[in-house]
């Protein structure tokens, strides 16, 4: 290769490398505000967020956007993060994940309603329909409906938060302005429950927080996505009032017993890791013990009696009315009122227990001792029978 041909060959590498790096910047300049990328962060430092854009430049976001309430950061180097370009000066590309109250103004605003771009407001008050919400100088509407993922019963409770909105509708030169904060709150859980989908199985432990009570259960919020805990799996035993089993706020700890993604719909178990009362039943329940329940439940054929939480025996009609026919146990018995009985019989397998009024059964034990004349210790008169047999005797001797 000839010198002539050497220097030819650097300068045109030398030339491609340069229009490479031309065209890099041309990217980047040609990038519209309001541009939406994903973007892996590679440093971190005490003000600043730096990510990567594709690996020919990077570009910067305030480290306060991304800061929780309690001053902690919410990412970290490596993390991949969206975020929406705003502008570029002296080759510095400034990026945001949300347009801030700060940094609102006309154009910025209406440019992120072009462009879905995120914006944070401050709600300021109640009025009909909805809220006033604050964005810089501007006054903008949020309706009841698209301000969080559920109803609420106390709609006041979002007044003086800062909160991150979409704007639905931008119109009159910026004198009306719609906000929703629901679709935020969407985006966010669609992407927590890409995340669960990896983690959560059927049949696994969970921990949850309760954040609606209803009278069919429990809402419960485990990382970001509601699941449902149904009334009749909060307990073994029957649950009438779900309100002094539960409370908002409260921590729980429960079974995942059904996973629907295609539905989004979770529901828990928290009767499922209790232990079952059945596996111990046989010993503690033997035939013939005496043990005290509450009536439960009234029904035709019989009464059903709680000896505790998951156990439940029944009284047939038969052995409630102490010989006499009875048409329905309401007649002798009453809901609610503790009553003494003995096991009877008891299957493990089909768990069943069927059980007898002690009242009936002493009943029927006196009954069958006068009725066997051979049992000397039956005396139902007692001390009192025992005197007017002796004072027969001396009659008699007389």
């Amino acid at each position: 290769m000839t010198q002539n041909n050497q220097n030819n060959n650097d300068t045109n590498m030398n030339n491609n490398f340069a229009d490479l790096l031309e065209d890099s910047y041309s990217e980047n300049e040609r990038m519209e505000p309001g541009q939406m990328i994903e973007a892996t962060i590679v440093k971190i430092i005490k003000e600043w967020i730096f990510i990567n854009l594709g690996g020919k430049s990077e570009g910067h976001i305030e480290a306060s956007e991304l800061i929780d309430g309690d001053g902690n950061l919410t990412v970290k180097e490596g993390d991949t993060i969206k975020a929406y370009f705003i502008s570029s000066k002296n080759d510095e590309l400034l990026f945001t994940t949300k347009i801030s109250s700060t940094k609102a103004g006309y154009a910025l605003l209406e440019r992120a309603y072009d462009s879905e771009i995120p914006v944070e407001g401050l709600v300021e008050n109640e009025i009909k329909g909805g809220y006033h919400v604050k964005i810089g100088d501007l006054r903008a509407f949020c309706p009841y409906s698209q301000m969080g993922l559920m109803r609420t019963e106390n709609p006041d409770q979002y007044i003086g938060q800062n909160l991150s909105f979409k704007i639905t509708e931008f119109s009159e030169n910026g004198r009306n302005i719609v906000l929703s904060n629901r679709s935020i709150l969407e985006e966010k859980r669609k992407e927590q429950v890409e995340a669960l989908k990896k983690s959560l199985q059927k049949g696994m432990k969970v921990k949850g927080t309760v954040t609606s009570i209803q009278k069919f259960g429990a809402f419960i919020d485990l990382d970001g996505v509601h699941a449902l805990l149904p009334i009749s799996e909060i307990s073994r035993g029957r649950v009438d009032e779900i309100h002094k089993e539960l409370s908002i706020g409260q921590e729980i700890e429960a079974a995942i017993i059904n996973l629907d993604w295609e539905n989004e719909r979770i529901s828990l178990s928290i009767k499922e890791i209790l232990p079952d009362p059945w596996e111990e039943a046989k010993m503690k329940y033997k035939e013939g013990s005496r043990h005290t329940g509450q009536i439960t439940r009234l029904t035709n054929f019989g009464a059903f009696v709680n000896l505790e939480p998951g156990l439940n025996g029944l009284i047939h009609i038969s052995d409630l009315g102490a010989g006499t026919r009875i048409n329905h146990p309401r007649e002798v018995v009453q809901k609610g009122k503790e009553i003494e009985v003995k096991i009877s019989s008891l299957d493990t397998e089909k768990k069943r227990i069927s059980l007898k009024p002690v009242v009936n059964v002493q009943k029927e034990e006196n009954y069958q001792k006068f009725l066997d004349n051979k049992n000397d210790s039956y005396k139902p008169m007692g001390n009192l029978g025992n005197l007017l047999k002796d004072k027969l005797n001396k009659k008699d001797e007389k």
